[in-house]
């Protein structure tokens, strides 16, 4: 199964590990970056794989065995440290003006395209635009914007809301405006080099049941 990230931390490591429980079929997750897995779709061989939808769209054919599933949204948040407090980001000039107060900066991920976070570039373009002047972003060098955040590149962090939720050190302040339509919506399909392609269905349909809703939206993931 290949994955991004974003989906990885959403829950999906739990539910592949519950599905070999009730099924006996073994799953093996593969982690790249969300603009870098249309190129290994393409290239690799590889049974199930999540992609941003649009991307999904945009993909050839015969790079799939079927049509994809919608999974979910996942929203960037703004994160925090842990137990520092949580400020009021639920406007626009609200979110700027808590972004301005961080005293070292905002750190966010690299947004440099051979990296291929989409995450980065969204937040990277949102902070070039005029409203955001004057907002200290801070490109982390130590991974993502949370890992930046955790070794003190900056007091805030600008993250998808599941690579928050996965680390104790910091805080889930709140999801960015829905005017500023800062997620990203994700969707599953059986790649057409699927070695089993009916295993490769029932695990769709085992990680899209309801029944599995409640721990991707724990996980910060909404179906």
């Amino acid at each position: 199964v290949l994955t991004p990230p974003v989906v990885y931390n959403a829950g999906l490591k739990e539910l592949a590990d519950d599905f070999t429980k009730q099924t006996g079929t073994k799953v093996t997750l593969k982690v790249g970056e969300l603009l870098k897995i249309p190129n290994m779709v393409h290239d690799q061989a590889t049974d199930v794989f999540f992609l941003e939808t649009d991307l999904m769209t945009a993909l050839a054919p015969a790079d799939r065995a079927a049509p994809p599933v919608e999974l979910g949204r996942v929203h960037i948040g703004l994160a925090v440290k842990a137990g520092a407090p949580h400020p009021d980001i639920s406007t626009v000039p609200k979110l700027v003006a808590a972004l301005k107060s961080a005293k070292v900066g905002v750190a966010y991920s690299n947004p440099d395209p051979a990296r291929g976070s989409m995450v980065a570039k969204m937040v990277d373009a949102m902070l070039k635009r005029p409203e955001f002047a004057g907002v200290h972003g801070v490109i982390s060098s130590k991974g993502n914007g949370v890992s930046g955040l955790i070794n003190g590149e900056g007091d805030m962090a600008l993250q998808l809301e599941s690579e928050i939720l996965d680390h104790k050190e910091v805080e889930l302040a709140g999801s960015l405006p829905d005017e500023l339509k800062a997620y990203i919506d994700i969707s599953v399909a059986v790649s057409s080099k699927a070695a089993d392609p009916a295993d490769a269905k029932a695990f769709i349909a085992f990680v899209t049941r309801p029944g599995a809703s409640a721990l991707w939206k724990a996980k910060g993931l909404d179906r």
